[in-house]
Parts: C-alpha cells; sequence; structure tokens
C-alpha cells in the first residue's frame, strides 16, 4: 500500500469520534495534534470520506495510537474473552496482596480490570507493587467481600462489601485490609482521562 491509498474505512468514524471524546478533546483540539484540519477530521467522524494511509497516520498520532491500532488491525475481533485460566497474574503475593489482570492485553486499550485479594492486615503498594498509575489516571474499585480502606492523598475511606470508590490514581494511594477475613476488590484502572 502507498501513503495516497486510502484507509479501510469499516466502522473508522465512529471509532475516531469515540476515541477524540473519550480524550475529551474537540475537534479543534485534535486538529492541532495532528495536523489534520477540524473540517477533514469531521468529514472522516461522519463517514463522508475515507482518510488516506497518510491521514489516517496523522490521525492515529493525534490520538497516541499507532496506525494499527486506530485501523484494528492487529486485533483478532470485536470481542475478546479472557478465561479464568487465562488471567495475566501480578508478581505474586507481597505482604498478603495478591491480584489478577482480568481484560485482555489489547492495543490501545485505556482501562484494565484487575481482582485484588488483600489477606487480613495486608496492604496494597509495597515493594513492586506501585501505588501510583500514569498522570491523570482514574481507578474504581467496588469491595466484593471483607472490608477495606482506602488511603488516598492522606485521606482515609472505609468501605465494606458492596461499596465502590472512585479517585485519582495518580495520588499516592493503597488499599488496607483491617478486617479478621480476606477482602477481595474488583479495581478498574482508566489511563489518562483526567485533563489537567
Amino acid at each position: 500500500m502507498t501513503t495516497t491509498e486510502t484507509a479501510p474505512n469499516a466502522g473508522l468514524g465512529p471509532r475516531v469520534r469515540a476515541l477524540r471524546e473519550a480524550m475529551d478533546l474537540s475537534l479543534r483540539d485534535l486538529a492541532e495534534r495532528s495536523g489534520v484540519s477540524a473540517p477533514m477530521l469531521s468529514q472522516v467522524e461522519r463517514g463522508e470520506t475515507s482518510p488516506t494511509l497518510q491521514v489516517a497516520t496523522r490521525i492515529a498520532r493525534g490520538l497516541e495510537l499507532r496506525l494499527s491500532q486506530l485501523l484494528r488491525l492487529d486485533e483478532d475481533g470485536a470481542v475478546s474473552v479472557v478465561r479464568r485460566s487465562e488471567r495475566r497474574k501480578g508478581p505474586g503475593a507481597r505482604g498478603g496482596h495478591s491480584y489478577e489482570i482480568l481484560t485482555p492485553p489489547l492495543p490501545g486499550q485505556r482501562a484494565e480490570l484487575s481482582r485484588h485479594t488483600l489477606l487480613a492486615g495486608a496492604v496494597t503498594g509495597g515493594p513492586g507493587d506501585p501505588p501510583m498509575h500514569e498522570p491523570g489516571s482514574r481507578e474504581t474499585a467496588v469491595v466484593e467481600s471483607g472490608t477495606a480502606v482506602l488511603v488516598c492523598d492522606g485521606s482515609r475511606h472505609e468501605l465494606s462489601a458492596g461499596d465502590c470508590v472512585t479517585f485519582d490514581a495518580d495520588l499516592p494511594h493503597h488499599f488496607e485490609n483491617p478486617g479478621p477475613d480476606e477482602a477481595i476488590l474488583l479495581a478498574v484502572v482508566s489511563a489518562g482521562l483526567r485533563r489537567s
């Protein structure tokens, strides 16, 4: 393929729009980041035109993706299933904390779901268990069983089974299990969605 050939267009417009909106970018913002004019971006998003590979590459860069990620060339399909036996495990139990990543390692994925087990008295965020995520990250956690305390930027938040908390994950934070039983948390980290 040459750079003047058009990129495959199946669902490209809505995908560009969804990615742009997820990054909280206006058409003008993406135009500045990609070097593609706002009117051209608007036509692509509405499916009125198919961009050349060169233009699609510039749009991908503006969205902080590779062209193959934007066009989903390196994905097997629209649905990915991770079986229980296929979960990626964290680096072993550290201080009574272990976790599994439940989402597949897809390119361009901006969120990750994990399941954390905390034994009685365990704390997350020790050596080899980094307590912060990239700038702009947000985390939502729900306590599946047991009790937990979120300590975020110096503030303590007590959580019981069924409670859900959302916080800025780029701040210093950790979870503690003050109870006598193990606690299980499900956590979703969304990368770089909060803009300063």
